[in-house]
């Protein structure tokens, strides 16, 4: 049998919270393995990467979901009782259930609604001088999804809305004000969803009929049970909170065509296709969310390494989207190398790895791929733009993590859908 290869420093907590998205290749590298043990928080963990680590990592044979994640992430990004943090044939149900609102016409629906609401905004924009483009995103995901979904949003809360979530989502590597704003805005979120289930299931409230409020609301566990309403409110949260994390993915898009102006036209021309390619390599390329964690459910070898039940393990998901040994020149933006793509379920793994039916793939990535392909459109063939000079580093310390100024661009003009399509920066 091997040796796991182990971190010598007593505890690797600060140098995680330093070295954020390189913390786990770094050491793969120093190591000489794509697998490690290290302390976090005091307790022994491996660090997995690659895509044998990845299928090692999504066989439910060998790992689980329950007691992995730290509380301070369900009581901010997850939630409490979450599909996330589920195992066997009750997490199979409820996954299904989500993967039911995923079908074609749900997720044109959605992206209908997404486009709709970017081209009203850009009326508003041409008349500012400049606009960050992130925190419009935001808010453009937010009020579609919500409609959605069913819970609703009015105009005016629609800002505060999409700051709660995006408090959400950068709470848990968070310290301080940033993470504590995370847990009160799951807090009130939770609580006021969870109001609008009860009503539903009282007849006070009429959820929209397919709606996934009125899908929640309704649905079984195995048992026969109807979910909690707090848990129902976490699961709602479960669609639109990753929702509008989409705007990350959509302004790292928009960075890739400044950086990349030769694509811009590539697209503005093409079709399906092309904007396909360039998506895949936005989400592998760009930072999105670091690495997921599971505990070993029943204690195995692998590659002659002892994994002993309990536990924990992480598995990063940036640096097996950047790994050598699966990706050609990994640090070069490169859409074309998707033209032979095999397709493969634990290479690109930026929102998780494995089966999306019965495993804990994120079932919103086939939304993800439908909204970027949307704002693609929109930015190359319905709009013209300026991007001024503007801090557009993106920090791997900070987890998750966004252009520093958030792409701020100016001088926005519509395009008339009559004209000859054009877009971006003149």
């Amino acid at each position: 049998m091997g040796r796991m290869a182990y971190d010598l420093s007593m505890d690797s907590t600060l140098a995680l919270a330093w070295q954020g998205y390189e913390f786990v290749s770094r050491r793969c590298e120093r190591y000489g393995t794509d697998v490690f043990q290290t302390r976090l928080l005091l307790e022994p963990t491996v660090c997995l990467r690659g895509a044998e680590a990845a299928q090692v990592f999504y066989d439910a044979d060998r790992f689980q979901r329950r007691g992995a994640f730290p509380m301070r992430v369900q009581k901010t990004l997850l939630g409490v009782g979450g599909v996330q943090g589920l195992d066997g044939q009750t997490h199979r149900a409820r996954k299904q259930m989500f993967m039911d609102l995923m079908t074609p016409h749900d997720i044109r629906t959605l992206t209908g609604l997404v486009a709709d609401g970017w081209r009203a905004r850009i009326i508003g924009w041409e008349a500012a001088d400049r606009i960050v483009l992130y925190e419009e995103v935001g808010q453009i995901l937010c009020q579609a999804v919500s409609s959605w979904v069913g819970v609703p949003v009015t105009e005016s809360q629609v800002r505060g809305r999409t700051q709660s979530l995006h408090a959400m989502i950068e709470a848990p590597a968070a310290v301080g004000p940033r993470h504590w704003r995370g847990r009160r805005a799951r807090h009130g979120a939770e609580q006021a969803i969870a109001d609008l289930v009860d009503r539903v299931r009282r007849g006070e409230h009429a959820a929209p009929e397919g709606s996934a409020l009125q899908v929640v609301s309704t649905h079984r566990e195995p048992g026969g049970q109807l979910l909690g309403s707090r848990i129902a409110a976490v699961e709602l949260l479960n669609l639109v909170r990753p929702t509008v994390a989409v705007d990350r993915f959509i302004i790292f898009a928009a960075l890739a065509l400044h950086q990349h102006p030769q694509w811009r036209s590539r697209l503005r021309q093409g079709g399906d296709r092309d904007a396909e390619l360039f998506v895949q390599e936005v989400r592998r390329f760009y930072p999105f969310f670091p690495m997921v964690g599971a505990r070993v459910r029943t204690a195995f070898d692998w590659q002659g390494v002892h994994f002993p039940q309990g536990r924990r393990t992480l598995l990063d998901l940036y640096g097996t989207n950047h790994h050598p040994d699966l990706w050609e020149n990994p640090e070069i933006f490169d859409p074309d190398r998707f033209t032979t793509w095999d397709g493969g379920a634990y290479g690109l793994i930026p929102q998780g790895g494995g089966d999306h039916h019965i495993g804990h793939r994120c079932a919103g990535e086939w939304i993800t791929i439908a909204l970027m392909k949307a704002a693609l459109a929109i930015l190359t063939r319905e709009m013209t733009y300026d991007v001024p000079s503007q801090d557009l580093r993106i920090s791997l310390r900070r987890m998750p993590t966004l252009p520093s100024s958030g792409f701020v661009i100016s001088d926005v003009r519509s395009v008339p859908s009559s004209a000859t399509v054009g877009g971006g920066p003149r």
